[in-house]
């Protein structure tokens, strides 16, 4: 066999007396194929490796070689890409003015800023994309590989409002695109990135509507508001401005009011909520969040809707355990816990009921997103080197309790390229990582 022209995906490790081992693959292996299929990505190896008798092409140092495998069903051939997309990541063909990946800063990780809009990303890893720029070869492979679910950045379903917000006159309608997908079988999760006066009130209503009439293939609607980074903000016109407006506590109030009788209404005649506000604008507005049963298993949880009510739900849990003497102690008598400014005020008031439980000092202390701007609050957006200024100096305790959600995948780096082994350097004090206040019960 000669040597690979086309995809080529690249073997970081293989699992040790997997079958990959076993038949004799490597790191730095490439695969080619699986019975003359072209491997595009890792869905493709899946996809093709199903079968218990394949023949995988692959190469190694150049040289291409054949083999005969043959698998137990359901076996896992063991082996981890470098990526999950062997040829080109799509990108974004749109040009939205609240893109929050175009007010990204200098110096940050450079695969940030990948302006990726691609389906493959959006099955395997949860991305959101646009579909916009789907061709006739996607739609074959959609409907050959029914890839399931999919997340859609929806916005409006109205043809021009969306067109007009993605600014591509050419983008096909959205409602159409998400039947087709649902006649093949495939679920979605649709997202709105709400911006005032823009998409909201009677359009975010018809936006609503319309997706519901979707359901089962729309599986959940998410409605999350605008974050404008200091770098869009200073970019954007007066007009844009407006549009781009922080989520207002008035303004929070009328989107909950607006979406809470939707929810009844779903709840009552498709059994599910299926439209979900981010905690945003329960936090803005001062509003009880709904209680766990109202988010229908958190289909959009990474996209910040549920987090919070997730986080309360762990502390009476643990409160109930540690009333019953089932939970451990922590293992430091002074914390120090660092979160964004928007979870502050709910994450002071159950760190300070846990300490008086388990007779450890724990200060909360929000750290203001100076790399983003101050109308970014959410933890995970937190920078390594914000973090490091806004704690210089102080009294740290014995430990720092850091979000585990601003470090990328692997929990290596945060957005900024700092690592966790800098941050504790610099402050020199030893530091932990956290989701949960149980969390920081665990050895």
């Amino acid at each position: 066999m000669t040597p690979a022209c086309g995809p080529v995906g690249a073997i970081r490790r293989v699992a040790s007396h997997s079958l990959a081992s076993r038949i004799g693959l490597r790191p730095g292996d490439g695969l080619l194929a699986i019975d003359g299929y072209p491997l595009r990505d890792a869905i493709d190896f899946r996809f093709y490796a199903a079968e218990e008798r394949f023949r995988l092409a692959f190469q190694r140092d150049g040289r291409g070689t054949d083999l005969e495998v043959e698998r137990r069903a359901g076996e896992d051939l063991g082996v981890e890409f470098e990526s999950i997309v062997f040829d080109r990541v799509r990108t974004c063909n749109n040009d939205c003015f609240f893109c929050f990946l175009k007010g990204l800063p200098a110096g940050l990780r450079a695969p940030l800023y990948v302006k990726d809009d691609d389906f493959r990303l959006s099955f395997s890893q949860g991305n959101f994309v646009t579909l916009s720029n789907l061709t006739a070869a996607d739609w074959q492979r959609l409907d050959e590989q029914r890839l399931s679910p999919i997340n859609v950045s929806v916005h409006a379903t109205e043809p021009d409002l969306r067109r007009l917000m993605l600014r591509n006159r050419r983008a096909p309608d959205i409602v159409e695109q998400l039947r087709r997908l649902g006649d093949l079988g495939i679920r979605v999760n649709t997202q709105v990135v709400l911006c005032p006066g823009l998409n909201d009130g009677e359009h975010l209503a018809r936006t609503v509507d319309d997706l519901a009439q979707l359901h089962p293939a729309v599986q959940s609607i998410g409605i999350v508001p605008v974050a404008a980074s200091r770098h869009a903000w200073a970019r954007a016109t007066d007009e844009e401005k407006a549009c781009l407006a922080p989520c207002a506590p008035e303004y929070a109030r009328r989107v909950i009011a607006q979406v809470r009788p939707r929810q009844r209404e779903f709840r009552r005649r498709l059994g599910v909520g299926l439209v979900y506000l981010a905690d945003e604008f329960y936090l803005a507005a001062g509003a009880p969040l709904p209680p766990s049963s109202r988010y229908d298993g958190y289909p959009q949880y990474e996209n910040g809707i549920g987090m919070t009510r997730s986080l309360i739900d762990d502390w009476r849990r643990l409160r109930r355990r540690l009333a019953k003497g089932d939970s451990p102690r922590p293992s430091h008598a002074r914390m120090t816990l660092v979160c964004g400014t928007l979870i502050a005020p709910t994450l002071s008031r159950l760190a300070s009921e846990l300490a008086s439980r388990v007779e450890t000092e724990m200060r909360v202390v929000a750290v203001e997103n100076r790399l983003f701007g101050p109308r970014v609050t959410v933890s995970g957006l937190l920078a390594g080197a914000d973090i490091k200024d806004a704690l210089h100096g102080r009294s740290l305790g014995d430990l720092l309790v850091l979000p585990r959600h601003a470090l990328d995948h692997d929990g290596a780096l945060f957005l900024d390229g700092v690592t966790p082994a800098d941050v504790s350097a610099a402050l020199a004090t030893p530091i932990a990582f956290a989701s949960t206040l149980s969390d920081l019960l665990r050895p």
